[in-house]
């Protein structure tokens, strides 16, 4: 029997907090506070029977990303304890890429993808952004009425993306069902992963009969000389967090823009830019909200807890940066977003220490072009519902809307003063 220091604290004995139940989805906030207040960690479940110790405190937070000693991001171990069918191995399972790996095996990973996407110049991203914006508000323009979930911010990742993949635009809806579905985390999750594979396997086979100017080609042309199955794995992870965060992303902060009139017209008048929303979300509404995962690598005294190995320790990103009222409760009152500067450091969204995201920049620029040119285009965007009144996908690691409705003047592509 494992033994633990008496000043330690073994929460394997207590209830944990249900990540995975109905509410916690549209009340995150509550299921946060209730992991705060057993500490800097508390106890929780990401699926029925699932146990994962969750960080909530910065400090704690920013120890577990910074100790490579202490800490691992290999699965494995843990996946012997779960069964087969669990509705979250889709985003947990161990893949050869530079998310599961450690040492000399994720720098080589990750190298490879700095050099990749190092070649995405921003002029050239942009253009593509704008090609895409283009593309989705000559549909809706003419209607009136969209929904910026489902009609803009999802579709735009994936003419994005399968533009840099070098996949035609008619592959978006297979890319968003696949992923949708494994993101969730819910009885649909095994098919939504083996959607997404198979997806991804024919996008390989396809770069290795023709190569292009892509990220994959780029990828199987590297000189560190990855293997067919190194680079499937790779795409599968960059594809993943380049899709489903940066959609949530740009929905969530158009969803926070748009419930405060006074706030947006600021953005589309070009007294305030665009990034201030997008690092006020980053702070308070991250899309990757509990995704930082990590395992001890041994039983540890870590912040008054005795963490056990085999159970994952969770980063929560969306805990850490709940905002805070006059006696320390989520402050639901505040209107406006706050100015910051893009590179503050007081969120920790990206990540920190060596599996910070190596794309932070790229991201910053899509979502921030793509705001600014959807407002150009439709500067009278009104919500059709009250932010509180939105609805938002189950799962325990995003912080994902539904939908986002919203109505505007009707805008043909070819009517006077809307940009092209």
């Amino acid at each position: 029997m494992t033994t633990y220091p008496a000043d330690q604290e073994d929460f394997t004995r207590s209830a944990p907090v249900r990540l995975w139940e109905d509410g916690f989805a549209p009340d995150p906030h509550r299921y946060y506070a209730a992991l705060r207040a057993q500490g800097p960690i508390g106890w929780a479940e990401l699926a029925p029977g699932v146990p994962a110790y969750v960080v909530t405190d910065r400090r704690a937070a920013l120890d577990v990303l910074h100790d490579t000693e202490t800490f691992s991001h290999d699965p494995r171990a843990w996946e012997e304890t779960v069964p087969a069918d669990s509705p979250v191995l889709g985003m947990m399972r161990w893949r050869p890429n530079a998310l599961f790996a450690d040492g000399a095996a994720h720098v080589r990973y990750r190298a490879t993808l700095i050099d990749v996407f190092g070649l995405v110049e921003p002029h050239d991203l942009r253009a593509r952004v704008h090609r895409a914006v283009r593309l989705l508000a000559g549909r809706i323009g003419p209607r009136g009425e969209a929904d910026l979930v489902g009609d803009f911010s999802r579709p735009l990742m994936a003419l994005v993306l399968n533009d840099l993949f070098g996949l035609p635009d008619r592959q978006g809806d297979r890319l968003n069902e696949g992923l949708g579905k494994m993101m969730e985390g819910g009885v649909q999750a095994a098919e939504g992963e083996a959607q997404y594979a198979q997806y991804v396997l024919e996008l390989i086979a396809a770069k290795v009969e023709r190569p292009g100017e892509d990220l994959p080609s780029r990828l199987l042309d590297h000189p560190a000389g990855l293997t067919r199955e190194e680079v499937t794995w790779q795409v599968f992870l960059t594809l993943g967090a380049g899709y489903e965060p940066t959609a949530n992303l740009l929905s969530n902060t158009l969803s926070r823009v748009l419930g405060n009139p006074a706030y947006y017209s600021t953005l589309t008048s070009g007294a305030r830019p665009v990034m201030d929303a997008v690092v006020e979300v980053l702070h308070h509404e991250t899309p990757l909200a509990n995704y930082g995962i990590y395992y001890a690598r041994r039983p540890v005294a870590f912040h008054g807890v005795w963490l056990r190995d085999r159970v994952p320790v969770v980063v929560s990103y969306g805990a850490l940066g709940v905002p805070r009222g006059p006696h320390g409760a989520p402050d639901a009152g505040r209107e406006a977003p706050e100015v910051r500067h893009p590179n503050d450091a007081s969120h920790v969204s990206w990540g920190a220490g060596p599996h910070a995201c190596p794309v932070k920049q790229h991201t910053l620029l899509l979502v921030t072009e793509a705001i600014e040119r959807l407002t150009q285009w439709l500067p009278d965007l009104e919500p059709v519902l009250p932010r509180e009144r939105l609805t938002w996908r189950p799962g325990p690691f995003h912080r994902s809307l539904t939908a986002l409705p919203v109505r505007f003047s009707p805008r043909s592509p070819d009517q006077p003063g809307v940009k092209s």
